[in-house]
């Protein structure tokens, strides 16, 4: 596995699907104001257009005005004849504009393994900064969840674990193939609780985020809102978005309440200084009506991280006593 850098902490609490088939719409995408993009090769085009779907990726990709989106291209799944070409033409074509390639249908950690020896050896024979491109693993079936610790864990470049909801669905023979609807008599929140919890302890546990899959009913926010807000309260990173609609309600969901963000930077200013030489080096103090120790240190980070990759700004600072 080649050496890489720490991967950086990047805001995906939006990540809006884009056919690589349309020009129209990929040049829509650059103004949405999407946390991630991601330019499909895979399911949103047909196997006919999927040579011109690259060809356009690489061109869009090389001609910029993505500002601080990040860029990523959905290659087909390594069942396919397609991958390889994916991988190759979009990464020689257009790597040092790509911020990492997402692999669908990921059944195991040694499909995640290849696709990391396949950007290598393109990086180096391009001149590229060697692991830069991240590695987003899409769950979409039974064997993949199965499978997702060792998935996580595969590759330095991973940085997201994805849930496929519809091809996953399918592949258990669950009852209900639209996202968000309840089977009559039949209620799937547990079956979707432990989907989703396999994959987010999964991929906290090798410091990746945790991504939801797609609402396909795009006209029906508030149920977007509904699907995204489970996932979001047990900890997931953000959500797919179809239809610019449902952008703002994904950036909403995912984000930390401004008062949640003020407070957990609160906390991580009161609890270092408690805790060092001029605060008298205590290990729980008082904020306000509310003892903080390291436990609450920890949890604030969580909320702090998210909020300060969001670019949220600080509105109610905490003042150093004496200061």
């Amino acid at each position: 596995m080649p050496s890489v850098t720490q991967r950086p902490l990047r805001s995906r609490r939006s990540n809006l699907a884009v056919p690589g088939s349309s020009l129209k719409m990929i040049d829509k995408a650059r103004g949405l104001g999407a946390d991630q993009v991601f330019l499909d090769i895979e399911d949103a085009v047909a196997p006919v257009a999927k040579p011109e779907a690259r060809k356009n990726i690489v061109s869009a990709l090389n001609e910029g005005g993505w500002g601080d989106t990040i860029r990523t291209v959905r290659v087909n799944d390594w069942t396919t004849q397609w991958t390889y070409s994916d991988v190759v033409e979009v990464v020689e074509g257009a790597g040092a504009n790509l911020d990492a390639i997402m692999l669908p249908k990921v059944q195991s950690a040694e499909q995640v393994v290849a696709l990391d020896m396949l950007l290598t050896q393109i990086e180096k024979s391009t001149g590229l900064e060697v692991g830069r491109i991240g590695i987003e693993a899409q769950i979409e079936n039974a064997l993949g969840l199965t499978n997702v610790n060792a998935i996580a864990a595969a590759s330095q470049r991973v940085e997201t674990i994805i849930f496929g909801p519809a091809d996953f669905m399918a592949s258990i023979n669950m009852k209900s193939l639209v996202v968000g609807e309840q089977p009559q008599g039949y209620d799937v929140g547990d079956a979707y609780h432990h989907i989703l919890m396999s994959i987010l302890m999964a991929a906290r546990a090798y410091d990746k985020q945790a991504i939801d899959g797609p609402y396909l009913q795009i006209k029906d926010i508030e149920g977007f809102r509904r699907v995204a807000g489970r996932s979001a309260a047990l900890g997931f990173d953000g959500k797919w978005v179809l239809h610019p609609g449902q952008l703002v309600p994904a950036n909403e969901v995912y984000s930390p309440r401004q008062s949640d963000y003020d407070h957990a930077e609160n906390i991580l200013d009161a609890y270092d200084h408690f805790t060092s030489e001029a605060g008298g080096k205590k290990g729980a103090v008082m904020l306000g009506d509310e003892m903080i120790d390291e436990a609450s240190r920890k949890m604030a980070m969580v909320i702090s991280a998210k909020g300060r990759a969001a670019a949220m700004t600080r509105q109610q600072k905490w003042e150093t006593p004496g200061a």
